[in-house]
């Protein structure tokens, strides 16, 4: 396969990449406005733990049900969970669109009916385009509800978790994602496990012309026969915990707001800006690193670099920005 179809893949996904974490920096803003944080403290060090015993029972579940001939399962529930993010972030251009459409004093003395009609057609366009993704999974639908619904994602567990639980969910991830690439190699697996549903947790872009996601073979297969690979393929989760950390940074290390002597929320400032902007840098610093040995033809554990990336752009903007060692911890 020519190189620069390497590289223009490569380039693609880094575009990708950037714009999932933009629109979650982006979705942010409304969603700590909406009182959207997943957790009451931000800061509690159990919220990690949590998180990984979840993923560890989901990959198990995965492989087992893979094993079972009945991915269905699996299916139903991811494609649930995409529909119910892609509600939530539907509600912010439909919230936007009312503003525009109706004047405040007809918002103001309409506001329950204007509350269901938004749950009903944001519930409704969530319904269709999950539909959509059902029943024509192609590469192009796939990337483009994977970014919106990673990018739901971002925002949420970005506004959620504060910079020291992030960075031990982090940390822990990246170890596992290590382990399970290239100790115990499981993680091929759940990746083909997902593929052959063609879920919305992979990002795809294609090499060669005339590819089709619908028609991918199972990627296990490919690799040991060292076939041509027709797309390149990255776990949405590469995007989401270092994305997670930008919107993080924007959020926390920013100003709190105060109403009537308490604390209701934080809000962004051009230093916080500043930090989340550096963890992005980082981050693509880390995919650039990760991309030179993707390109040799091996499997590779993202989450790694990408991680390392995100918290070590994280340290150089924060001592650039605050003047100190601290890193807001």
């Amino acid at each position: 396969m020519p190189k620069w179809a390497e590289y223009r893949s490569v380039v693609s996904m880094g575009i990708i990449f950037t714009a999932t974490v933009v629109l979650g920096m982006l979705l942010s803003l409304p969603f700590m406005d909406m009182g959207m944080q997943a957790f009451e403290d931000p800061e509690d060090l159990r919220i990690p733990l949590m998180y990984i015993v979840f993923i560890l029972i989901f990959s198990g579940a995965v492989l087992f049900l893979a094993k079972k001939k009945k991915l269905g399962i699996i299916q139903g529930l991811v494609l649930f969970a995409s529909g119910l993010t892609l509600m939530y972030v539907l509600t912010i251009p439909l919230i936007y669109l009312f503003d525009f459409v109706f004047t405040d004093s007809f918002i103001r003395m309409y506001d329950d009916e204007l509350s269901y009609i938004l749950l009903f057609m944001s519930i409704g366009l969530a319904g269709f385009l999950t539909y959509v993704l059902y029943k024509y999974p192609e590469w192009y639908v796939v990337d483009s509800i994977a970014i919106v619904v990673g990018a739901g994602i971002i925002a949420i567990l970005g506004i959620s978790l504060g910079i020291l639980p992030l960075f031990i969910l982090m940390i822990a991830l990246a170890i596992y994602d290590a382990i399970a690439v290239y100790k115990t190699k499981h993680m091929l697996d759940l990746a083909d496990a997902v593929t052959e549903k063609r879920l919305p947790v992979v990002m795809v872009i294609p090499k060669a012309k005339g590819y089709s996601f619908r028609k991918q073979k199972s990627l296990k297969k490919t690799l040991q026969s060292k076939g041509k690979r027709e797309a390149m393929f990255m776990g949405l989760g590469d995007i989401v915990f270092p994305g997670s950390l930008v919107v993080s940074a924007l959020t926390f290390l920013g100003s709190e707001v105060v109403y009537r002597g308490e604390t209701v929320g934080m809000e962004p400032t051009m230093q916080s800006l500043g930090v989340a902007l550096t963890t992005l840098v980082g981050s693509l610093v880390g995919y650039s690193v990760l991309m030179r040995y993707v390109m040799k033809g091996r499997p590779q554990a993202g989450l790694p670099l990408l991680n390392s990336g995100a918290i070590l752009g994280f340290a150089v903007g924060y001592f650039l920005i605050f003047q100190d060692f601290s890193l807001g911890l």
